[in-house]
């Protein structure tokens, strides 16, 4: 008895039997997997999970990191699999390289971009260099709370950190960042972490869709495509719910003024009133404008059930799975939640 796994880099799937390793069972049957300790120890043969469900043995955490676990990364070399799954070994453009780092910053500017979204920029006084691929996050720590995940908003070769923190119900560091941060105050920054970061290398057309403060990372990955000279079409797809959740619009503008490749499209999902915005949902907005998908990649930001009807609704227009780059945005009680039903689930 054993398990069936498809591995996207090879045409023909492997047998897994119980026990056994995905990379046992793909060098048995000739798969040329990336590889190199076989122990866990050196994380050559990282891999993303696309589906089923696998154990991990035991394997250092210089390997895979306890963000890159959570991001749906494995070690084929111990992964072990309790259903038929399927897999992809990093190409090299998804490769995370950048060093953890322990950094102490300075809050330089701290404005009010909407109603419930602050803006902050950090200068990092020790702990660097600090870098990063565009849409990736770190570990922010305010005086007195717990860390909390959020995206970088600047671009990877901006010196200053640039981040956009929502206050939600219940929030602790947001309502700190919302009441009491000022500038001159120190943060601690631990980073980078996340998959969901622009693929350079990617020559087909990108949609990036974002809602409220998942604009952050989408700002990063656009901001970067454009300075790194992609010239593919680049659309930024922008939803809120109101007028008065809008924020950066007069920057996007600029920029779709500079470069002709790249579109701004704000979409309100319940206007106070009349307007000749778009309207919607955000989702049905890019699809609408994008019947037919395949070769596109997507970069998606913002609250977990946009992310989730984002990405259903670019699959069926015939983007690959892999191609579909998501960060969705949890709150404390989300997370809290998903862990208390997961612990029911194995209970």
């Amino acid at each position: 008895m054993g398990f069936v796994v498809s591995i996207r880099q090879h045409a023909t799937p492997v047998c897994v039997e119980v026990g056994q390793t995905i990379l046992e069972a793909a060098l048995a049957a000739g798969v040329p997997y990336p590889h190199g300790c076989r122990s866990g120890n050196c994380g050559a043969c990282k891999s993303r999970l696309e589906f089923g469900e696998v154990d991990l043995t035991p394997y250092s955490e210089f390997a895979l990191g306890a963000a890159e676990r959570r991001d749906g990364l494995i070690l084929a070399c111990r992964a072990v699999p309790w259903s038929d799954a399927g897999v992809a070994w990093l190409d090299a453009d998804e490769t995370i390289a950048h060093p953890l780092r322990y950094l102490t910053c300075r809050v330089v500017t701290l404005d009010d971009a909407t109603h419930d979204i602050r803006r902050l920029r950090l200068a990092i006084e020790a702990g660097g260099p600090f870098s990063f691929s565009a849409g990736q996050y770190a570990a922010l720590t305010f005086a007195g709370q717990a860390p909390r995940d959020y995206s970088m908003a600047s671009r990877p070769d901006i010196v200053d950190l640039e981040f956009h923190i929502r206050r939600t119900v219940g929030g602790s560091a947001s309502s700190y960042v919302a009441e009491r941060l000022r500038v001159g105050d120190t943060v601690k920054v631990e980073g980078p972490f996340g998959s969901s970061f622009l693929r350079e290398r990617h020559m087909g057309p990108i949609i990036a869709i974002a809602g409220g403060s998942g604009l952050a990372p989408i700002k990063s990955i656009v901001e970067s495509a454009l300075a790194a000279g992609m010239a593919q079409p680049i659309d930024l797809y922008f939803g809120v719910r109101a007028e008065r959740d809008l924020y950066l619009e007069d920057h996007f503008r600029m920029l779709a003024a500079r470069y002709g490749n790249f579109r701004f499209i704000p979409v309100l999902s319940q206007p106070e009133g009349a307007t000749t915005r778009r309207c919607g949902f955000v989702h049905e907005a890019a699809v609408a404008d994008h019947p037919d998908l395949d070769g596109a990649k997507a970069y998606l930001a913002g609250p977990p059930v946009m992310v989730e009807a984002a990405t259903t609704a670019l699959l069926a227009r015939g983007m690959r799975r892999q191609d579909v780059h998501a960060d969705a945005f949890y709150t404390e009680a989300e997370k809290a939640a998903l862990v208390g039903a997961a612990k029911e689930t194995v209970a």
